[in-house]
């Protein structure tokens, strides 16, 4: 049987709204006992955050070992890159727990310690402040790492600044690029791979967004399924391929679209 790594934002709900056909599919896979993983460039809040959201928004059963998050991945790859090593992290909940578990310090001062690396997420709270710490530690040799690149976030105000406009501003004033680790970059999608646990060709990837989740599931080697509904609800499928020159397997109307 086949694995899922499953997007979650315009896939299983929109916000605070549920997507209706989300849970019925969920429950589709429990019964069948195909192995799944949510998978969400959301650097802000924890697995158990995002599991609880799940079942109290969507009414999806889903604990915290169900969730990646591309603060968990971020974190990973730098415990991989430099085990132990001090970090100055711009971000939230979410991205300073998954540091810390990760075995990673977290550095207060980044001037009186310089860190190995600036990891960086969604920050409401960024400032100018965070900006010149971040950039003069870069410029001064620590690695920069950024949880993903979406510039823009949906929320019930209307579209607004994402972690990737945060970047924008480090990259600007260090002269340098950051590791993208979120969608669709290979390095969240092959954690979820091994999460998984089965062949790269046996996993669907299902998303509601070509540029970040068909694009990291291509560039991964699984099999892609691209839903109808959050950002390309409305869309004209063959333009939206067009201009993105990503096509996937199947695009469904709705997640209960699949075929039999």
């Amino acid at each position: 049987m086949p694995g899922y790594i499953i997007d979650l934002d315009g896939t299983l709900y929109a916000g605070t709204k549920p997507i209706a056909e989300a849970a019925p599919f969920i429950a589709k896979l429990r019964k069948s006992g195909s192995p799944y993983l949510f998978v969400t460039n959301n650097s802000s809040r924890t697995p158990e955050e995002v599991a609880r959201h799940l079942r109290e928004v969507a009414a999806i059963p889903a604990a915290a070992q169900d969730v990646l998050t591309s603060a968990q991945a971020a974190a990973r790859y730098q415990a991989d890159t430099a085990p132990g090593s001090r970090v100055y992290a711009i971000g939230e909940t979410g991205l300073r727990q998954a540091l810390t578990e990760a075995g990673l310090a977290l550095c207060t001062d980044p001037g009186a310690e310089p860190p190995d690396a600036v990891i960086q997420g969604i920050d409401r709270e960024f400032s100018y402040a965070k900006l010149f710490a971040a950039s003069r530690a870069i410029m001064n040799g620590a690695a920069f790492i950024a949880t993903n690149p979406d510039l823009q976030l949906p929320t019930e105000m209307g579209l607004t600044p994402g972690s990737g406009s945060l970047s924008a501003a480090i990259r600007a004033a260090s002269g340098q690029e950051p590791v993208w680790i979120g969608k669709p970059s290979p390095i969240i999608m092959n954690y979820a791979v091994e999460r998984i646990g089965l062949p790269r060709e046996e996993i669907w990837v299902v998303g509601d967004n070509l540029r970040t989740d068909m694009a990291g599931g291509l560039a991964a080697g699984c099999r892609t399924a691209w839903v109808q509904t959050g950002v390309a609800q409305g869309a004209d499928p063959e333009e939206q391929m067009r201009l993105t020159g990503i096509r996937p397997e199947l695009i469904l109307r709705h997640l209960l679209d699949w075929p039999s």
